[in-house]
């Protein structure tokens, strides 16, 4: 048994080292694009909704239709429909670097609605309080809004990430790396079968490490949990 094991990591190895590599780059670099814009977006939805504190009705729509389209458009055809920008974006249509636009734009609208829904859970009162003391809409963001939805907003992140890991093997389809491009080329194209479920091995373990770390973090920074103790 070990010396398959020795056997398959010495054809393989470099295979899964690198295409572990870039996915690990496609989500990393994807997801902190996909919450600089999802972010902001999903803060003026909870602003601008009727019963904000900026309520602004045309605003409110035109975003939330912005993002119903997004999430709307299964990834895969986002991928293909949006190749020439990509290489007038990128330089490339292919590889990790061809394949961040369409994470990112697949993404965002996800996390704006993620962080829109954590945003809604605020308790009212306090927002009506820090309006009566005379906190600016910019304030009552900052110092309520996301200080305490934080732990939401931190659960909602390994959502997101394990999503953008999903699209990630999807991208590697239509030749975009990581561990989708080995599972399509070496497993499927070539029947090499064991690299395949290696490779939906690594995604697990990656899934489940992602889930515990930002399970610990929500919890650690909950401050719920430290007031029921």
């Amino acid at each position: 048994m070990f010396e398959a094991i020795a056997a398959f990591w010495a054809d393989y190895g470099n295979v899964l080292i690198e295409g572990t590599w870039e996915s690990l780059i496609m989500v990393f670099l994807s997801t902190i694009l996909a919450y600089v814009i999802g972010v902001p977006l999903g803060v003026a939805l909870i602003v601008t909704q009727p019963q904000g504190i900026r309520p602004h009705s045309v605003l409110y729509g035109v975003l939330g239709w912005i993002v119903n389209i997004g999430r709307s458009l299964p990834f895969a055809i986002l991928l293909v429909a949006i190749m020439p920008y990509t290489r007038l974006l990128v330089g490339t249509a292919i590889g990790v670097r061809g394949a961040i636009p369409p994470l990112v734009i697949s993404a965002a609208p996800f996390v704006a609605r993620m962080v829109e829904t954590s945003l809604s859970e605020v308790d009212a009162g306090v927002v009506e309080a820090a309006q009566s003391m005379g906190a600016s809409p910019l304030q009552i963001v900052r110092k309520v809004y996301l200080p305490e939805a934080m732990p939401s907003l931190v659960l909602g992140g390994a959502i997101s990430v394990v999503t953008i890991l999903a699209y990630t093997a999807i991208a590697g389809m239509v030749g975009a790396g990581g561990l989708g491009s080995i599972a399509i080329q070496y497993g499927h194209n070539r029947g090499i079968t064991s690299l395949m479920w290696v490779t939906v091995v690594l995604l697990i373990i990656f899934v489940q490490i992602v889930q515990w770390v930002f399970n610990w973090w929500s919890k650690h920074i909950d401050k719920r949990l430290d007031q029921s103790k």
